[in-house]
C-alpha cells in the first residue's frame, strides 16, 4: 500500500493519470463553451455514446445514474441537448413504453471534429506498444476505474 507522502513510481503514474484527466476535462470545457453547452452536457453525450457502443439502450434513468443527477437535473440536460439537436428521444422498438436517448449523427461529427485529433494521437501512441504493454495499460486503467466506481460518488 502506498502511504501519504510516498513519491515512488506508483505515485508518479497516478499523478500522470490525474494530469491526463484534468487536461481532458479542460478540453471538454473548451468544447462545451464553443458549442453553447455545459460541461455536464458533454459528459452526458459521452455516457450516451458509451451506452451505444456497448449496445445498451440508454434511458433517462441510465443517464441520470451515469451522471449522478436526480430526475430534474437529468431532464434539464436532455432538454438542453435536444434543443441543440444533439440528442433525440425515441421509442424503444422492443418496448414502446420505454423512451431511449439517441445521439444524433451531427453530435458525433461535432465531437470528432474536436476530439478526433486527441483520440488519433492516443491511438498512435498505443499502436507503438507491444501486446504486453497494451495489456498492462488496459489492466491498470480497468482496475483503477473499478476502484473509483466501487467507492461511489
Amino acid at each position: 500500500m502506498v502511504t501519504r507522502g510516498h513519491e515512488g513510481p506508483e505515485m508518479e503514474i497516478f499523478h500522470l493519470l490525474r494530469a491526463v484527466a484534468v487536461e481532458y476535462g479542460l478540453r471538454q470545457a473548451d468544447f462545451a463553451a464553443e458549442h453553447g453547452m455545459h460541461v455536464t452536457d458533454v459528459r452526458a453525450l459521452i455516457c450516451l455514446l458509451d451506452a451505444e457502443r456497448a449496445g445498451t439502450g440508454a434511458t433517462a434513468g441510465h443517464l441520470g445514474a451515469g451522471l449522478g443527477l436526480n430526475s430534474a437535473g437529468t431532464t434539464a440536460v436532455i432538454d438542453r441537448l435536444e434543443r441543440l439537436g444533439l440528442v433525440s428521444r425515441v421509442r424503444d422498438v422492443r418496448d414502446r413504453r420505454r423512451v431511449l436517448l439517441k445521439v444524433e449523427e451531427c453530435a458525433k461529427e461535432l465531437g470528432w471534429s474536436h476530439f478526433g485529433p486527441l483520440i488519433d494521437g492516443a491511438v498512435a501512441v498505443l499502436s507503438g506498444f507491444d501486446e504486453r504493454q497494451t495489456a498492462a495499460v488496459r489492466l491498470f486503467l480497468r482496475t483503477t476505474l473499478d476502484a473509483l466506481t466501487a467507492r461511489g460518488r
